[in-house]
């Protein structure tokens, strides 16, 4: 056999085994996030893929591992993402311009890939999931609070930490409430989530800029 085409075959075998673990990955997506991580099994996962058991252990011994790989896949793109939506913003932007974005991006990935809420928030999931939980909700409000610190420039640092903590805290409550929507009721849903965190940050962006509440909602 000719180099070229000894050197070919495994290049084939390769990308037809990446092809199958991407086929696999969004079967256990669907199967996660429809029934759990506790109540799925390899066997539902292999029937939503359209594969036997056994060609699903050829890649996974089971689906700890499957939820594994999974879930570092969606990090990386979260990671991608809160980096685009939660950057230092122009001085000229408006609290709500800068609020918008930041949750359209975040809600498009969560809405992109439910399955991601499901692992990330479900009380059932693998050990290493609340590690990466942990140190993701971290990395979030310290992303925050650099994006909060262009409208809160002389804001003490715990001052800013903990209205970090509170954004979080009710997008995550608000983010629940949208993924159990669809269609313009979802859109409404957005909406309100926005609104409350407006709402919320206004009052405080006015008395750090050394104006009421009303002027800044107005200006």
């Amino acid at each position: 056999m000719p180099e070229n085409q000894e050197k070919e075959q495994p290049r084939r075998r390769q990308a037809r085994g990446e092809r199958r673990i991407a086929q696999l990955l969004e079967a256990a997506a669907t199967v996660f996030t429809s029934s759990g991580y506790t109540a799925a099994s390899t066997n539902a996962i292999a029937r939503e893929a359209g594969v036997s058991p056994g060609t699903l252990y050829q890649f996974f011994p089971n689906k700890e591992a499957i939820a594994i790989e999974l879930g570092d896949r969606l990090m990386h793109r979260m990671r991608e993402t809160y980096g685009e939506a939660l950057a230092p913003v122009d001085p000229e932007t408006s609290l709500e311009e800068a609020v918008g974005a930041a949750v359209d991006r975040f809600i498009a990935f969560n809405c992109d890939h439910p399955v991601f809420f499901a692992l990330m928030h479900g009380s059932d999931v693998p050990g290493r999931f609340t590690e990466d939980h942990e140190a993701l909700h971290a990395t979030l409000v310290s992303r925050i609070e650099g994006l909060l610190s262009s409208f809160l420039p002389d804001a003490p640092p715990a001052d800013l930490t903990r209205t970090s903590h509170m954004c979080l805290g009710l997008y995550k409550a608000g983010l629940e409430l949208i993924l159990a929507h669809e269609g313009t009721e979802r859109a409404a849903y957005v909406e309100e989530l926005k609104s409350v965190l407006i709402r919320y940050l206004q009052p405080l962006v006015g008395d750090r800029l050394g104006r009421s509440p009303a002027a800044t909602a107005t200006s």
